[in-house]
């Protein structure tokens, strides 16, 4: 067997994976499952708030509940260490104190 032909066929492979990957994804969204059902009156019944939108550093975990000094725990000029404190917004408070000064 060429090698051609063996890359052609590998990739076919793929391509039908990848078609069925697909099919199951557009099925799933249609029909949400009991369990994401349950999710959602777990969430209710314990009234939870707060989303963790990244795990790795804790002043990004819960927005609502970091500090702001929490960015510079080392000192005031460190750098960030985690990529995730580079897709959030600086919060509101920042602003209103950056416009007194002005």
């Amino acid at each position: 067997m060429r090698k051609s032909n063996t890359f052609f066929l590998v990739t076919a492979i793929q391509l039908a994976i990848l078609g069925l990957l697909m099919a199951h994804a557009a099925i799933a969204v249609q029909a949400p499952s009991n369990g994401l059902r349950q999710i959602q009156s777990l969430v209710k019944r314990l009234e939870l708030t707060d989303l963790c939108l990244f795990t790795e550093a804790r002043y990004t975990r819960h927005l609502s509940q970091a500090d702001l000094n929490t960015p510079f725990q080392d000192h005031p000029l460190s750098l960030e260490h985690f990529p995730s404190g580079s897709f959030l917004a600086p919060p509101a408070m920042i602003e209103k104190l950056n416009e007194r000064v002005d």
